[in-house]
């Protein structure tokens, strides 16, 4: 039965029939909504829910079985729960706060003073006694998107959130009210048309990471307005987002007033609203086919709230913003972003192929490649996209090999060998052209190239190509890590591969010279330039030169840093130097503009490659703080819009893909990270003490690494904390090592004590076979001030 009128046969029934023509047909599952592989949806037993709370709702019945429905509306975030008497549904609420709740923002200091200092004052005052505590990071700045002011948006409705399918190719905006651009709940309540009132609502997602979106607006002790928004999952529009709406008064813990939607407003007798029966059917297809979507996703378990759905979310999330799931676009909803010239941004690609990668989605990461290299990259190895990122070549290369160890498929890079040899050939152009630079030129021996896209909007782009460190970095990881394993795809390429890894090993030992040679020890502490043979600084920079040369500085640092080809003593170097001279906000990679008093930014996307050497060095509490100010100042607090870009004022960031996929980078690295050799893989390393000081387990299964899957679960129980270990499926890297953050002098493997010689502090060293599990007991050192610095 055709989607429309199935609607209309459904209003024209009425409430008394409601029930009716809800039948399989008139309910079929949108072909791309099925469910992947053999994963059932998601259920529990009914007997094991607790049922004390519910409020009874209008039942449906769908494809042959009958549905009840009650929702817990005692408070906000009580659940939703869907049964047919034996199994059970439950789809549960989180909102947050979507305003300022510090008495005093910025720790009392003045944001004058924030702005203008070249240290990263938020970060010194958050890591002062060691280990970040992740509510005084979410307290530190007023939150994304919490003080709206269309006028500093051009004129566009600020919305917060957006909804959509994987069969759309478009998305619908969300605003602050809970109204789209075809459905206005303020029609239903005046009062959502009221900015202050507003401006004190809750945002979150239905059943903790599904892209629904749920408002909640308070009124007084028990009384609120609730809105639910969520894409209709069935529908076989390809441009045009069908939504589902329910927007509710909640009083003393029943709805006084509930009024459904679907799409757009009450157009009778032709459209009347739907019943509460197919709202209610439509929400239950929803959670089955999202989770449908993302049944390969790695069990990961994580017990302060919103870390592991925020993973999830992002997945689900890049199903929506791409056509068909598959086709990239780097933003949503406005003409700047989700544009066609936008489509083939380096960002995009990179970063949702590592993220996908890193957590399993083999499938989804084959079809973000073959898609790439079909559509966007040319047989000369030129992107199909205004301004290509030179550093960015070499991050697709270095990725592309990460793709075959995880994968084993070498058909899909034979499928692209041509292209791909032409990206090699890119980089060793450009890398030939600057050894024919006089040996006394600071660029010598350096790649010469944009470091960022926007260099060539521009009247003279010229200007930008420079020899910024961030392109020989990164070509070098790229060419090494692509050399490693190119004789796999290609069985002639022995001799190619060779010339490749000398490239690579010229180009790491000429940055890491030339950063060496360029190092300010006059500035305390010491200043790593964005790019050789500059003396000013890229603040001085910025305020002298119109335009500067320097621009875009913080690209080059975070892609530098994510090479992995300086010395450890030198990354330190230039990470102190970040954090000491204006180029970190909170402890994220900041957003480098000419300094401004009113403002100091956080960079959203493309810093996920700081916090990557953060970890490779050991500072941990650098790298928790990153992960801290990254969820709670680049992304809308409860609805999790990602921001390219996000002040530390409240106003709301300009949303993009490769932001949004930052989270689960962090996340799968805290618990699995290996190192850029290939020889040593660790587990564990970021886990914060407040994970588990909960007494909860704390665990990712089946991650993959280049060895295999792996996993590792931590449990702190008083003074023991144990922790289990599955070794990785295929083989055995050089050194395996887990960090069991605050273990006392006693570990035992199970029950064998652990010897000095496979100790580094906290650092334990694992033996065993291929896929052996391991039992490792501790106890807690006695002093929490020892834990805590």
């Amino acid at each position: 039965m055709d989607r429309r009128h199935f609607l209309r046969v459904l209003a024209a029934t009425g409430a008394a029939a409601s029930l009716g023509p809800l039948t399989a047909e008139a309910f079929a599952p949108h072909p791309t909504s099925a469910v992947r592989g053999t994963t059932l949806p998601v259920r529990v037993p009914l007997a094991g829910v607790p049922r004390e709370h519910l409020v009874g709702l209008p039942g449906f019945r769908l494809q042959g079985r009958d549905w009840k429905v009650g929702e817990d509306l005692s408070h906000p975030d009580g659940p939703i729960v869907l049964h047919d008497g034996t199994q059970a549904c439950v789809i549960g609420k989180r909102t947050e706060a979507t305003y300022d709740e510090a008495a005093q923002p910025y720790f009392g200091m003045k944001l004058a003073d924030v702005a203008l200092a070249g240290a990263d004052l938020l970060a010194e005052h958050l890591l002062a006694r060691g280990e970040p505590d992740e509510t005084q990071v979410r307290l530190a700045a007023p939150p994304a998107a919490s003080s709206l002011d269309p006028e500093n948006y051009y004129g566009r409705l600020p919305w917060t959130s957006f909804v959509g399918t994987r069969q759309c190719a478009d998305t619908m905006p969300v605003y602050t009210s809970g109204s789209t651009r075809t459905y206005h709940a303020d029609q239903v309540f005046a009062d959502l048309h009221d900015p202050k009132k507003v401006a004190r609502r809750r945002e979150g997602l239905l059943g903790g990471w599904l892209p629904a979106v749920h408002k909640v607006v308070p009124l007084d002790d028990g009384r609120w307005y609730d809105v639910l928004v969520f894409a209709d999952v069935d529908a076989n529009d390809r441009f045009v987002v069908q939504t589902w709406h329910r927007t509710a008064l909640v009083e003393q813990g029943r709805f006084t007033r509930v009024v459904y939607g679907h799409s757009y407003p009450a157009y009778p007798p032709r459209r009347e609203p739907p019943q509460a029966d197919a709202f209610y059917a439509a929400l239950l297809r929803f959670h089955d086919y999202w989770h449908a979507q993302l049944t390969d996703l790695p069990p990961v378990r994580v017990p302060v709230a919103g870390w592991s759905d925020m993973a999830a979310h992002a997945f689900a999330r890049e199903l929506v913003v791409r056509p068909d799931g598959t086709y990239p676009k780097y933003g949503a909803v406005d003409r700047d972003y989700y544009g066609n010239e936008y489509d083939g941004f380096q960002d995009t690609f990179t970063s949702s192929l590592y993220a996908n990668l890193e957590w399993g989605r083999f499938e989804q990461a084959a079809a973000v490649l073959d898609g790439y290299f079909r559509d966007f990259v040319q047989d000369d190895g030129m992107i199909n996209m205004r301004g290509a990122e030179t550093g960015q070549f070499g991050l697709t290369l270095s990725l592309l090999a990460r793709y075959l160890r995880y994968t084993s498929d070498a058909s899909l890079l034979r499928k692209h060998r041509m292209k791909i040899e032409a990206t090699v050939a890119t980089l060793l152009e450009l890398h030939d052209e600057s050894l024919r630079l006089p040996a006394s030129d600071p660029g010598h021996g350096l790649i010469h190239g944009w470091n960022e896209s926007d260099a060539c909007l521009f009247p003279d782009p010229a200007l930008w190509w420079k020899p910024y460190y961030a392109n020989s970095a990164l070509a070098a990881r790229g060419l090494l890590d692509l050399a490693a394993v190119w004789p796999d795809v290609e069985a002639n390429a022995a001799n190619a591969a060779s010339m490749w890894k000398t490239h690579a090993e010229a180009l790491a030992r000429r940055v890491e010279e030339s950063v060496r040679a360029n190092i300010r020890h006059d500035l305390k502490p010491p200043y790593v330039p964005p790019l050789p043979g500059v003396r000013l600084t890229f603040r001085e920079s910025l305020a002298q030169e119109k335009p500067s040369e320097q621009q875009w500085p913080h690209r080059v640092y975070a892609e530098l840093l994510q090479a992995d080809v300086l010395s450890d003593d030198l990354a330190n170097v230039v990470i102190d130097g970040m954090r000491g001279h204006g180029a970190t906000t909170l402890g994220v990679v900041a957003n480098i503009g000419p300094v401004d008093p009113k403002s100091r930014d956080i960079l959203g996307f493309i810093s996920y490659g700081y916090a990557q050497q953060l970890l490779r060095l050991g500072r941990v509490d650098e790298y928790l703080l990153f992960l801290y100010a990254h969820r709670h100042h680049a992304h809308t607090p409860g609805s999790w819009t990602a921001g390219e870009v996000a002040d530390i004022t409240g106003g709301m960031p300009l949303f993009c893909m490769p932001a949004q996929m930052t989270i689960p980078l962090l996340l799968r690295w805290a618990f699995v990270f290996d190192d850029s050799a290939g020889e040593t893989l660790w587990l564990a390393r970021a886990i914060p003490h407040a994970w588990l000081d909960t007494g909860e387990p704390v665990s990712l299964d089946a991650a993959p690494t280049r060895w295999g899957r792996c996993g590792v679960t931590l449990r702190k129980d008083g003074s023991q904390l144990s922790a289990t270990v599955t070794l990785p499926a295929d083989a055995n890297p050089k050194a395996i090592w887990i960090s069991l953050r605050g273990a006392g002098p006693h570990v035992h493997i199970d029950g064998e004590t652990v010897a000095e010689a496979d100790r580094r502090g906290d650092a334990i060293r694992l033996h065993g076979k291929p896929g052996q599990i391991l039992r490792i007991v501790s106890t807690m050192r006695d002093s929490a001030s020892s834990i805590r610095k």
